[in-house]
This record gives structure tokens, sequence and C-alpha cells, in this order.
């Protein structure tokens, strides 16, 4: 009875020869399905949408503006998170387990940091960006050019670069949790703690901070849309000017809405739980955070038809890439932006 037991336990560990094995998460087999095809789903939707506009960008100088490449630059930062660290994550979050040892795990979640935070940070200089052409706009081209947009996204890569290897390496993050993270450990998990002095540090500086700027810039951005929205409808003579420029304003306020509503939707309730954990002894179910990691990848699933199916420029640029390598049809550089 007793030797049965312990082939039934062996069976539900990651590692099952080794005695201090995590426990592997039992789900139905349906569910698994479920997760794994949603996962995939996004997974490739984040890789290919972005690499799209990645190319898009790269291939017609038509998208090479400023603002354009900061996008190209969003967009890499989201493919290789796509890439690079959303399928291990797939796993672990599907199985419970981790088998790739402790200096993998380190990487992956240096990594997943750094094209998280990149990714942040390349929405607030887009934020910024969209703030100076809109609202400073006799200033904007001597402001922003191609070599100053360079130099901001190479800092924004070098710093979550940096930062985030430097905390996960350093283990800065969990000085004060010793105790607490060998009597949870065991072989086959992969979990970053935060003690409660990072837990607020990291959240503010690369979340609440680059989040309320964004926020700012946006109400302002909005606020002088409709100003000049009302400004252009005083002018126009026509009724059909008039219904052209209240319809920019919806548009421009429906864009403005549907990009700070997903960004806050995707990246507010993981870093909310990120710095409340420390205070509540981690009582967050395991099950919990990783729904909230995967909200927060959604993000950059989202980007990519944010900033480029909703602009008809790339829309244009896809039809004519399609009609390249696809379709084969040579002559589709001609078409018109």
């Amino acid at each position: 009875m007793t030797s049965n037991e312990t082939d039934t336990e062996n069976v539900f560990l990651c590692y099952p020869l080794l005695l201090d094995s995590c426990p592997k998460v039992q789900r139905l087999a349906v569910i698994k399905v479920a997760m794994y095809a949603f996962m995939v789903l996004m997974i490739l939707i984040t890789v290919f949408g972005n690499l799209l506009i990645i190319i898009s960008i790269s291939h017609f100088k038509h998208l090479q503006s400023p603002t354009h490449l900061i996008v190209r630059s969003l967009a890499a930062s989201d493919c290789l998170l796509g890439s690079l660290v959303m399928p291990y994550s797939m796993v672990r979050s599907v199985e419970g387990c981790w088998y790739l040892g402790d200096f993998v795990c380190k990487v992956h979640s240096s990594l997943d940091m750094t094209f998280c935070i990149s990714s942040i940070l390349h929405l607030s200089l887009i934020a910024i960006d969209r703030y100076w052409a809109i609202c400073d706009p006799l200033r904007y081209k001597m402001r922003v050019t191609n070599n100053t947009v360079t130099v901001f996204t190479t800092f924004a890569w070098l710093f979550s670069f940096v930062y985030s290897f430097y905390v996960v390496f350093s283990g800065v993050n969990a000085v004060g949790l010793e105790m607490l993270i060998l009597q949870v450990y065991c072989v086959g998990s992969c979990v970053l703690f935060f003690n409660k002095q990072w837990g607020i540090i990291c959240p503010i500086l690369t979340f609440f901070l680059p989040g309320s700027i964004m926020t700012s810039l946006y109400m302002k951005i909005f606020h002088v849309a409709r100003k000049h929205a009302k400004v252009m409808s005083e002018r126009a003579t026509g009724v059909f000017k008039s219904q052209s420029s209240a319809h920019r304003e919806r548009k421009a306020a429906k864009t403005l809405a549907i990009v700070m509503g997903v960004f806050l939707f995707c990246w507010l309730p993981i870093f909310t739980a990120a710095a409340l954990n420390p205070f509540f002894k981690f009582l967050t179910p395991t099950d919990v955070f990783d729904a909230l990691v995967w909200f927060a990848y959604l993000n950059s699933t989202c980007n990519p038809l944010i900033y480029g199916f909703f602009y008809p420029c790339f829309q244009n640029a896809f039809k004519i890439l399609i009609s390249i390598y696809i379709c084969s049809i040579k002559d589709s550089d001609t078409l018109t932006f």
C-alpha cells in the first residue's frame, strides 16, 4: 500500500526521481489543451503581428518617420518577448514545472523583465512624440528627428536590459527573504520574489511613473485635439467639413481610449499584485499570478493591432507586402499610400 502511494506521488512530480522536486500541477486534459491553444495563438499573433510591423517600416521609406521608428523598436521588443519568453512561460504556466535549470530560469526572468519594461518605455516615448507633434507642431520637426529617436530608443533598451539583469542576478530583490525562499524552494520552480523595498521600487519605476506620464500626455493631447477640431468646425463653411471634423475628433478620442484602456487593462493588475504581495506574505495563488502575467503579455499581442491595423498607412503597407511576397504581384510597389 505504501509502495503504491509512493508511485502515485512520483507521477505528479516535476522530477519523479528527486525527493525535493516540485509537485506537478494537475489539470484536466481538456483544460490543458485549451490553455495551450490560447497561449499558442497569443504567441503567434505577437510574433508575426509585430514582425509584420517591423518589415513594413523597414521596407517602405514612406514609413521611416521618427514616430514609426519608435513603433518599429516597440514591435522588436514585443516580437522578442513573443519568441524568446512567452513559449517557456507557457510550459511553466500549464505544467507548473520549470525544466531548464536555475541559471536559465534567471536568464528567462531577466529577458522577461527586459522586454516588458522596454515595451512600456517605448509606449511612453510614443506618447511623448505624439504630444510634441500635436501640442507643439511648429518645433516638432526640429526637436524630433531620426537621430533623436535612435538615442532615446537605445537608452530605453539599455536601461531595460541593465536594470533587469542587475535586479535578477544580483539578488537585491530577494534580500531579507532568504528563509522564505529556502522553505518554498523545490527543483522545477522558477519564481521571482520581491521584498517590500523592491516590490515598491520596481512597479513605480517601470510602470506607475511611465503610466502616469502617458496618461497625462494623452489627456493633454485629447484636450488639444478637441480644441483644434472645434476651431476647424467653426471655420468650416460646409456641412461636409463639419461632419469630417467631428469624425476626426471621434476617431482621435477612440484611438486614445483604446491605447490607454488596453495599456491599463493589461499592466495594472500584475504591477498592483507585485507591489502588494510582499506586504501580504505572498498570498496571491500561483494560478492567479500566472493569469496576471499573461494579461501583461496580452499588451504585446495587442500593440501591433493598435499601432498597425488602426492606421491606413500600415494597412496599405500590409496589402503591398502580401501582394508581393504571397501573391507574387511584382508591380505592387507602385501602389500609393
